[in-house]
């Protein structure tokens, strides 16, 4: 059984920075591709940053310059770096993982980012 598990949320100031981190645990393996959404109150689920093994990238506009994502192969977690937050960015942040071994992705539970003005 898969399980991952996202921390690090939490309620920062406006221009603050925090470190999500997306743990695995089970019958996993290699990650083959990591991606970081969220969804705001009212709002559809968008993908915010996303990773292969490979080191290809893709991030949202509004996010671009500001938050990266990459993947530590050492243990297989997943990260997002979110600098210079902006209250626009609160929202709960899911991670999204493909395992090399495993047909289908995984999501987490969610983790909430609240940005104060």
């Amino acid at each position: 059984q898969v399980q991952l598990v996202e921390s690090g949320g939490g309620l920062v100031q406006a221009g603050g920075s925090l470190r999500l981190a997306c743990a695995s645990s089970g019958n996993v393996g290699r990650i083959r591709r990591l991606g970081w959404y969220r969804q705001a109150p009212g709002k559809q689920r968008e993908l915010v940053a996303s990773v292969t093994e490979g080191g290809d990238t893709n991030y949202a506009d509004s996010v671009k310059g500001r938050f990266t994502i990459s993947i530590d192969n050492a243990d297989d977690t997943g990260i997002l770096q979110m600098n210079s937050l902006k209250p626009e960015d609160t929202a709960v942040y899911y991670c999204n993982v493909d395992f090399h071994i495993h047909k289908r992705d995984y999501w987490g539970q969610g983790t909430q980012v609240t940005v104060s003005s």
